[in-house]
């Protein structure tokens, strides 16, 4: 059984930076890709950024491109979201979630767990 924990959400005026963790149990970790997506109130959940097994791929949502930085530390069983320049608009519940194969895909169905979800809330 896979368990992903994120962390690292908060309250953080416009123009801000935050930066999410989430850890993953089990020896598998780095054998999958792993992906970042958000929901806001009232919509659907949407991808946000993803990264292959080994980090050397990378993809992003257009409304995070230049803003927000995926990576993963494969020792430590952690993947990372950085988030600067943040928006009121990137106020939504983010969620980790762990790809079916090693490549980077943006679809919730290629995604087999899921994090609880850390709220991040962005104050104009």
């Amino acid at each position: 059984q896979v368990q992903l924990v994120e962390s690292g959400g908060g309250l953080v005026q416009a123009g801000g930076s935050l930066r999410l963790p989430c850890a993953a149990s089990g020896r598998t970790f780095s054998s999958y890709a792993m992906g970042w997506f958000r929901q806001a109130p009232g919509r659907e959940r949407e991808f946000v950024a993803g990264i292959s097994w080994r980090g050397g791929t990378t993809r992003y949502a257009d409304s995070v491109k230049g803003r927000f930085t995926i990576s993963r530390d494969n020792a430590k069983n952690t993947v990372y979201l950085q988030m600067n320049s943040l928006k009121p608009e990137d106020t939504a519940v983010y969620y980790c979630a762990r790809g079916v194969a090693i490549v980077v895909v943006t679809a919730e169905s290629e995604y087999d767990y899921w994090g609880q979800g850390t709220q991040v809330t962005v104050s104009s």
